[in-house]
């Protein structure tokens, strides 16, 4: 009886998980949407410009052990733009990461689009400066139903890329 009793036990047990496995359906996506994803971690500018010392200096604290550079630690916040088909998606200022604010700001945006062809910029400040743009990129693509389409950073490759 015992044994009886603990295999319905299982069974039902079992069934349960089987049914919340399949059901209720989950749809990730609308079937006629494509995803943009904009992901980075970039480190902008120091908010002081480095000190350069004078040959006599440097000898100085060469022989003190001292470092030879002096320069804060802080970073500047990222200004990031995105716009689809002219229209500005998305606009944030990223602030740097870290204790001392000397990290990279990172940023992971999804979007939602309708699937089809659309011309994307992507726009990245990370100087001092209040206007304009470091990198800009822009680009007319494609976008296919229910994949995603990315947008990543890299300022040693010249900035975005898409793909």
């Amino acid at each position: 009886m015992d044994r009886l009793v603990q295999a319905l036990l299982y069974t039902a047990f079992a069934v349960f998980i089987a049914y919340f496995s399949l059901s209720p359906s989950y749809r990730y996506a609308d079937p006629g949407q494509a995803a943009i994803k904009l992901s980075l971690s970039h480190a902008a500018e120091r908010v002081d410009e480095c000190v350069v010392p004078t040959p006599q200096e440097i000898n100085r604290r060469a022989l003190a052990g001292e470092p030879l550079s002096q320069c804060g630690r802080e970073r500047l916040p990222l200004t990031i733009e995105l716009e689809i088909d002219g229209l500005v998606v998305y606009r944030t200022l990223a602030r740097p990461s870290g204790l001392w604010s000397d990290g990279p700001a990172s940023v992971y945006e999804r979007f939602d689009v309708d699937a089809g062809v659309h011309t994307i910029t992507a726009r990245l400040r990370d100087t001092r400066r209040d206007e304009g743009w470091d990198y800009t990129h822009s680009e007319r693509v494609r976008l296919t139903p229910q994949r995603y389409f990315t947008i990543t950073f890299r300022a040693e490759t010249g900035g975005f890329r898409f793909r």
